[in-house]
């Protein structure tokens, strides 16, 4: 398994990004995707879902509104536009998917998101 994301920088409050993460070495269109992400000092937090067609999609309520999780199954890449940056969306984040038995998780390295005027 290989999750590679991409996309992150830094952007003034209220501005915008686009994470993407590519996914290898597994059935991609099998398997929920997430989004997770870790502030300084704090603990790793979920921020999104989505499953496998794209059908149903979930949120962590600080971010509803604001960021959207997509998926192409075709390219293997599940995507997290966010709106709106707020600093405290200051962080790493990560892409995650859960799989085997038992339930493993698997990471990529992270992308860097600041959020800073």
């Amino acid at each position: 398994v290989q999750l590679v994301e991409s996309g992150g920088g830094l952007v003034q409050p209220g501005g915008s990004l686009r994470l993407s993460c590519a996914a290898s070495g597994f059935t991609f269109s099998n398997y929920f995707m997430r989004w997770y992400r870790q502030a300084p000092g704090k603990v790793r937090e979920w921020v999104a879902l989505i499953t496998t067609t794209g059908g149903l999609t979930d949120y962590r309520d600080s971010v509803k509104g604001r960021f959207t999780i997509s998926r192409d199954n075709a390219k293997n890449t599940v995507y997290l536009q966010m709106n709106s940056l707020k600093p405290e969306d200051t962080a790493v984040y990560y892409c995650n998917v859960q799989k085997g038995m038992p339930l493993r998780d698997y990471w990529g390295q992270g992308t860097q998101v600041t959020v800073s005027s």
